[in-house]
Formats: structure tokens, C-alpha cells, sequence
């Protein structure tokens, strides 16, 4: 199995994609159409989330395990510690290896509930993404990916101690880090300057949403945890009654922050799909991520 960092290793930087799991037929339906259109352009990998709590593992581990056998794309399944024993992970970690995954994202994953709320781990689990990286790595030869927060997380009480977290996960054993959502290129670029600061040269690939509704707006806001710049809710907002007209400006801006990351040097690019593939495919292909052969 092709590992992340193998796809991330190339002369020109690629593109990745990332989905959740289907809740019922209609959803699972919708999830393999924009699985089958986006296989078509190559992504380096496609990932699949994993449930609070693990709520939604079963399904994760279906769909990875359907992705592994039944596609070319390069899977990376999701894995959180939330509400789980050492020995439950270490289940879920043998299942991804039995259905030929060999890529983790490696998670603490948020308080089950309230995503700020006080951490409790599992009496026989972990306390953090660091010890999940360590057991991972110790049951097999896997890709490790961690999460990396531009902004901080939320309970880190400023940069320099989540900078210092960030690079635990590194150097317990993690290959790469995907950024949560940010809106500002200069928000990512001061993370990656960070970490290579503390002397990590392990990848940092920011992450993307397609802003084609105010709703997409409104989750990326929530999941970054900061408020949207002014001259961006200043495009966008006048628009929210127009939906072709926000979709429209919306992925002319997402462009030019891809375009200045790309621009940068990153890697790649890890989009946010919704389970939809219309707007991802309309991004790489504004950007020249699209494979030739594609």
C-alpha cells in the first residue's frame, strides 16, 4: 500500500481530498458518486472521518475498507481517542491493517458533546494525540498524519505551547500534518515557520474548504475557531441571497489563497469535499493539480 508521504514526495505539489461517513443509502450513494468522479483527477490520498466517541467507526471502517479494494486511491482512515480503551484502538488499528490500510490520521478527537468542553479520557484509553501516534506506530508499519492548528487549539493557552505539542506528535513518530481551517495564507505560513523553528521538518499540508454557501462559510468559521477577516465576509455576506453569485465569489477567493499557499511551496492541498465533488474538481482545475493523464 502507497503511503502518504510517498504521494507527498513528488516534483509538483498534489491534491487530497477528505470525506465522512455515509449515514444511510441515500448518503452512501451520493458519497461513491463524488468518490468515482474524483478518482478521475488522482488525488495523493482520500481520507474518511471517524465519529465522535467513534459513532461513526463501522461505517468508516466499510467505506475505507471499500475504498482499499475497490479503487486506485490511496486511503487514509480517520482514528480518534474519544470514549475508547487501549484495547478497542488497538481493534480498530487491526482492522484498518486487515482491509489493507496502512495510512492513519491520528486524532485525540474533541470531548464527546462539546468540542471545547473539559477533556476526560477513557479510563483505559489515552490523553493525548501523541500517545495514539506512539501505539499506532508500534502495531505495524503505518503512515501516521496528525492535526496541526494555525490558530492554536483551543485549549492551548498560546502558540509557543501548542507549537511545542505540535512537534511531541512529530516526533513520537507522526510523518505529517494536515492544518485545520484557516482563512489567511500568512495564518498557515506562521505555523509552518513555527514548527521549522523548533527544528521539525516534517510536511505541513494545509487544509481547504470550498466556500460555495454561507453555510460552508459557517463551518469553516466554527471549526476554525476565530472570526472570518472583514474583507472576506465583505465579498461574501452581500451575496448570501444569491447563490450562484456567492458560489462564484466564494471559490474565487478560496483560488486566491490556494494560489498563494501553492505559491509557497506547500505540498498539497487537503479539501474538505461535503461528500460532493463539483467544486473540488472545479478547484485543482483552476490550480493545475490535475494530472496530465487525467
Amino acid at each position: 500500500m502507497t503511503s502518504v508521504l510517498e504521494r507527498l514526495r513528488g516534483e509538483r505539489p498534489v491534491f487530497s481530498v477528505e470525506f465522512f461517513p455515509p449515514r444511510d443509502a441515500a448518503d452512501e450513494a451520493a458519497l461513491w458518486h463524488a468518490i468515482r468522479e474524483l478518482e478521475q483527477l488522482d488525488p495523493a490520498y482520500m481520507s474518511i472521518t471517524y465519529g465522535a466517541g467513534g459513532s461513526s467507526r463501522d461505517g468508516t471502517i466499510r467505506s475505507i475498507a471499500r475504498v482499499a479494494t475497490e479503487t486506485t486511491l490511496v486511503p487514509m482512515a480517520h482514528l480518534t481517542a474519544v470514549n475508547h480503551s487501549v484495547a478497542e484502538l488497538r481493534n480498530v488499528i487491526g482492522w484498518y491493517a486487515a482491509v489493507g490500510v496502512r495510512n492513519i490520521l491520528a486524532l485525540r478527537g474533541d470531548p464527546l458533546g462539546d468540542p471545547y468542553g473539559e477533556w476526560v479520557p477513557h479510563p483505559d484509553g489515552l490523553s493525548y494525540a501523541e500517545e495514539l501516534v506512539t501505539l499506532v506506530r508500534s502495531l505495524g508499519d503505518f503512515c501516521v498524519g496528525v492535526s496541526a492548528f494555525p490558530y492554536g487549539h483551543p485549549r492551548s493557552p498560546d502558540l509557543a505551547t501548542d507549537t511545542a505539542h505540535l512537534v511531541r506528535k512529530f516526533d513520537a513518530g507522526a510523518d505529517f500534518g494536515i492544518a485545520q481551517l484557516f482563512f489567511e495564507a500568512e495564518d498557515f505560513l506562521r505555523l509552518r515557520d513555527r514548527v521549522a523553528a523548533a527544528g521539525c521538518a516534517a510536511p505541513l499540508i494545509p487544509g481547504i474548504m470550498p466556500l460555495t454557501t454561507p453555510r460552508t462559510l459557517a463551518k469553516t468559521i466554527e471549526l476554525s475557531g476565530v472570526h472570518a477577516p472583514r474583507r472576506l465576509l465583505d465579498r461574501l455576506e452581500p451575496l448570501a441571497g444569491d447563490a450562484k453569485a456567492f458560489r462564484a465569489e466564494g471559490l474565487d477567493a478560496v483560488t486566491e489563497l490556494c494560489e498563494r499557499l501553492l505559491a509557497e511551496g506547500v505540498p498539497a492541498l487537503h479539501f474538505y469535499t461535503f461528500n460532493r465533488s463539483k467544486a473540488t474538481r472545479e478547484l485543482v482545475g483552476r490550480l493545475g493539480l490535475v494530472p496530465a493523464r487525467a
